[in-house]
């Protein structure tokens, strides 16, 4: 992570340093571009993952670097002009923000806590600016030479030729982006780089795919109307950008939908307090280990939460909540009382179909793959809050009950739970 943030930092610092000494090159369009990528950035998102995205801002920047004519005439800036328009209109977007963090903070009382943004978010932010930065760089550094030198005017700008220029000079950015992604969400939450290129390479179908188009359409079209491209072009792409935002809203408000049924064996007194929130915790800290992608997490942590749903139709509470200590056909019977109930939540019809064989014999005849890796990563992380919690009820030490649990979970090792999954708890909670 310290390696991208310090590459974004020595390349923003020689961009502004070159362009002060040679001065900017049509300043009236490199004014524009970077009040477009402020907006921009003054109007991010936040996709699934915490992932945060600028569209109109990242749109603009990959316009600004496939610049080449303008209304007819060459305007190529150069890829360090173009580092510096983009990093100018990131860092106008942060005064905002830090307006209002000053104004906050000089209107809390002294010896207060700090004011802001979650130190995620903050982080966040960086990673994305820092992605941007180094992505318009990438997609400058490819077109802007071969523009400059004359190699581009082989291609005649109204035939198909040109534009099939720009899209493989807009994939490639986009696939350095993506490569960006992966390695700050591989330093920054633990997810394997391969798990991480594969959910950013997913991503760039969809909001990815509107970005590169949105900057090759204006590029194209400002050698034609001039900068009218750029809100002509830019307003569809801001309607997008609206409708991914009411997506996440939905997701937002399924997960708190999930997390307060959750809790519903916990006020009846089936569970004890957290255990559902335990057992999501390190059911995904598992996943990553394992290499799971995003989707497959965010679906893992619904059918974790909701494991011990169908308890509520027990008579008796269980002891303890400790689901993991009946008999087997009495798992089975609660797991799938369960998932009859989630299937009527609206949710993923996967987290029922995981949460329905998370009690099913392993490895059983086929060896275990019948079932899904979901539902053997929540009965290995269920076992394991419910042995401890066990442990803890006997006076046991927080170090020798951990020891303990690991070690009982180690005996079922290929037998009772999936090796794999055994061994990944190990390394995540040993």
């Amino acid at each position: 992570m310290r390696a991208v943030h310090g590459a974004a930092l020595a390349l923003l610092a020689a961009a502004f340093g070159a362009v002060a000494v040679r001065g900017p090159a049509q300043p009236g369009v490199a004014l524009a571009f970077t009040a477009l990528i402020a907006v921009g950035e003054c109007v991010r998102i936040t996709l699934p993952g915490d992932r945060e995205q600028a569209p109109i801002g990242a749109a603009g920047a990959l316009a600004y670097a496939l610049l080449g004519p303008l209304r007819g005439l060459p305007a190529g800036p150069g890829v360090l002009q173009v580092v510096a328009v983009t990093g100018a209109g990131l860092l106008l977007a942060l005064l905002p923000a830090a307006v209002r963090a000053a104004g906050r903070a000089a209107s809390r009382p002294a010896g207060a806590g700090p004011v802001g943004p979650a130190p995620w978010r903050e982080r966040a932010r960086c990673d994305g600016a820092a992605r941007r930065l180094l992505g318009a760089g990438f997609a400058a550094a490819v077109f802007q030479p071969l523009y400059n030198s004359g190699v581009v005017d082989r291609f005649s700008a109204d035939g198909p030729a040109y534009g099939v220029f720009l899209t493989a000079v807009a994939a490639l950015a986009a696939l350095c982006d993506a490569v960006l992604a992966a390695l700050l969400r591989r330093a920054r939450s633990g997810l394997r780089f391969p798990a991480a290129l594969e959910d950013e390479l997913r991503s760039l179908f969809g909001i990815g795919s509107a970005i590169a188009a949105t900057g090759m359409l204006v590029s194209l079209a400002a050698g034609e109307v001039g900068l009218w491209a750029l809100p002509l072009f830019c307003a569809p792409l801001l309607l997008a950008q609206v409708s991914f935002r009411r997506a996440a809203a939905v997701r937002a408000t399924t997960g708190q939908a999930i997390a307060s049924l959750a809790k519903a064996t916990e006020v009846a007194g089936y569970t004890p307090p957290g255990h559902a929130r335990r057992v999501a915790d390190t059911a995904c800290a598992v996943g990553r280990e394992l290499g799971l992608g995003t989707r497959e997490l965010a679906l893992l942590e619904y059918a974790a939460l909701m494991h011990d749903v169908g308890q509520l139709s027990l008579v008796e509470p269980v002891p303890g909540g400790a689901t993991a200590l009946l008999p087997d056909e009495e798992q089975r019977r609660i797991a799938r009382l369960g998932s009859e109930v989630i299937r009527r939540t609206g949710v993923p019809r996967r987290v029922a179909e995981q949460v329905a064989r998370l009690a099913d014999p392993f490895p059983g005849p086929d060896g275990g793959r019948a079932v899904p890796l979901a539902a053997r990563i929540i009965r290995v992380a269920n076992a394991h809050d419910d042995l401890l919690t066990a442990a803890r009820g006997r006076g046991v030490g927080e170090a020798v009950g951990r020891l303990e649990v690991l070690e009982a979970l180690r005996l079922g090792r290929g037998r009772v739970y999936d090796a794999r999954v055994v061994d990944a708890l190990v390394r995540v909670r040993g």
